[in-house]
């Protein structure tokens, strides 16, 4: 994982759980001209561009450059000690004001040189479906493990909102958070991945194991942002029922969250539709984390972020029970997970 609050999985979960945040005043004004508060990573803490790319990256936008410096210590974290080549399923940025475009699967290809880890391009995948993208492609991690007898596969997530004419499209929606201003979000980048693999597999080969999936619900909002339907929060609510229905949790209850609320009003009311249909499997009081009001909105990357957060958590001992994740992104997709630890 590389956020802004750290360049690991395990130094960005002590830097939230410390409370540590990195939004800043940024140097650029909104139309207000007033300052715009962002969250992005020094220049110094990402690697150069492999000399091999010099190529790839003469006809490559900024944006698609920074997305796979981002990517390259996430990945490589999530598939170290791995030596076969690995299915790799990527959430991207979705359609964006701005025209700002993803990368296709060509990017795959480069990331593999990037980081030096061995990737299955033939079953990996591209996917850009903004922050609820790393919860949608759980489903068909599933379909590679168990229909193609994978024995690991990895889901994760790249994204990151430094881009002029991006920032200029979002302030025109009045979107952003600035000074003054606390109905926005803070943009910011990250990137995270996990390396999946079925339970039985756990105990045969590999490392251990830091938790396990229990559940995966996902759902499609009507009335998204960019629709012109009425905005009910149907979308979350589906994808809270269908965790639930194929939670086998027994009579317990989900004890925390780790919610995709980026600061923005507007993903409240789906919260509350959501968390108010299916209150009777919630623990009183419920714990709530949203860990972006430390780290920025990290757009594409949430999905696996959180997944991972509360994963480690549950290894750890800090966190109990079952914990719930979820994401949504801008247009229709929404996702939920359980996230338990393991038994031992």
């Amino acid at each position: 994982m590389v956020t802004p609050v750290g360049l690991t999985a395990r130094s960005t979960a002590a830097a939230i759980r410390a409370g540590i945040a990195r939004t800043r005043l940024s140097p650029v004004l909104n139309k207000r001209f007033k300052p715009l508060i962002t969250c992005f990573l020094e220049e110094e803490h990402l690697p150069p561009i492999d000399e091999r790319l010099s190529e790839w990256a003469s006809r490559s936008s900024i944006h698609h450059q920074r997305l796979l410096r981002l990517a390259t210590g996430a990945l490589q974290e999530a598939a170290q000690g791995q030596s076969s080549p690995l299915p790799l399923l990527l959430a991207l940025p979705e359609p964006r004001a701005g025209g700002i475009a993803a990368p296709d699967t060509a990017f795959l290809e480069v990331l593999a040189i990037q980081s030096g880890i061995s990737l299955d391009v033939r079953r990996s995948q591209v996917f850009p479906q903004g922050r609820a993208g790393g919860l949608l492609l759980l489903r068909e991690a599933l379909r590679l493990l168990v229909g193609q007898r994978m024995p690991f596969v990895l889901v994760g997530g790249v994204d990151t909102y430094l881009d002029l004419e991006l920032l200029t499209a979002l302030d025109a929606e009045d979107r952003l958070l600035a000074e003054g201003l606390s109905d926005g979000f803070a943009p910011g980048e990250g990137a995270a991945f996990l390396c999946l693999r079925l339970a039985d597999t756990g105990r045969r080969e590999g490392p251990r194991s830091l938790a396990r999936i229990c559940a995966l619900g996902l759902g499609r909002e009507e009335g998204h942002r960019s629709s012109t339907k009425p905005y009910r929060g149907e979308g979350l609510a589906a994808a809270f029922q269908e965790v639930f229905q194929s939670w086998d949790g027994q009579g317990r209850k989900v004890q925390g969250v780790y919610a995709g609320f980026n600061g923005e009003n507007f993903w409240a009311k789906e919260w509350g539709v959501a968390s108010l249909r299916h209150a009777r499997h919630f623990a009183e009081p419920l714990c709530i984390e949203h860990p972006i009001e430390c780290m920025g909105d990290p757009g594409a990357a949430l999905g696996p972020m959180l997944v991972a957060l509360a994963s480690l958590g549950l290894a750890k001992g800090y966190r109990e029970g079952a914990w719930l994740a979820w994401c949504s992104s801008d247009r229709e997709e929404r996702g939920a997970v359980i996230i338990e630890a393991i038994a031992v």
